[in-house]
């Protein structure tokens, strides 16, 4: 992997992890079009390169992360339903990865979704993101058809807080904020498995990775909020379908596409 592959590669994670257009179908594309996507190192720089966009929000939420225990206890709560169902269904989970298909299919469905979410929830006034236990347990459980790849984690986050009461802005905020216990323990994981594999001359392009990921996400997660709470949305289902649309016509023409 060269380093503009590496800047590239941590730029659309940066963009995309908290963004309801999974980064997943794009880390699909971005890598196959540059040719890497069959080299282990590539799954292993890009699950890695998460740490640093988990350290994004911790960074501009930090405040919410020294309030009180209770809020890491319904952090937990709202982790919990993926923790156990991630855990059942791992062996599912991991042959769905393998299907290029079934990731633009979930784009293009979830795309459907977000377009007309809106309308069946009205944005409310600002109010806390803080939920209640039984809220952050009913997020949980809309975070566990994440477990579908393509779908997006944070996609399925925000329209569980949403029927719970939240306004988008809120929804936003919290779905950011489950994400540092739930991709730390995913990305924790696969480094488990993948850490004998890499090299003394990777590091380097890791921490690279990082500190790009890391800034490009307090980019990206600050003109979100702002955007989701003026437009809503619809333009991100109107994405979401189109690159799900270009994965199933690459796949058509003939164009070998891997999950990384």
């Amino acid at each position: 992997m060269t380093l503009w592959q590496t800047i590239i590669l941590a730029i659309v994670e940066g963009l995309t992890e908290f963004l309801p257009i999974s980064s997943t179908g794009h880390m699909i594309i971005v890598s196959s079009l540059m040719g890497i996507s069959q080299f282990e190192f590539t799954g292993t720089f890009i699950t890695s390169i998460q740490f640093g966009a988990i350290l994004s929000v911790v960074f501009l939420y930090w405040r919410r992360f020294i309030q009180s225990f209770d809020f890491y206890l319904k952090l937990f709560v709202g982790f919990l339903p993926f923790g156990i169902a991630g855990f059942l269904l791992k062996d599912i989970v991991e042959e769905l990865l393998k299907s290029v298909t079934v990731v633009a299919v979930m784009l293009i469905l979830g795309g459907i979704v977000l377009l007309f979410i809106d309308k069946f929830f009205n944005d409310k006034p600002d109010s806390d993101s803080t939920p209640t236990f039984k809220q952050a347990f009913y997020i949980g459980m809309f975070q566990c058809f994440a477990l579908l790849p393509g779908i997006s984690r944070s996609a399925a986050t925000m329209v569980g807080a949403l029927t719970q009461g939240f306004n988008r802005k809120s929804a936003a905020e919290f779905s950011f904020l489950l994400a540092v216990p739930t991709m730390f323990v995913i990305t924790a994981y696969q480094m488990l498995k993948s850490y004998k594999t890499i090299r003394s001359e990777d590091v380097d392009m890791l921490l690279i990775g990082n500190a790009v990921s890391f800034i490009v996400a307090i980019a990206a997660i600050k003109f979100f909020v702002g955007f989701l709470t003026k437009y809503g949305f619809r333009v991100f289902g109107i994405y979401r379908i189109i690159v799900g649309v270009i994965i199933l016509a690459l796949i058509a023409m003939g164009f070998e596409i891997n999950l990384v």
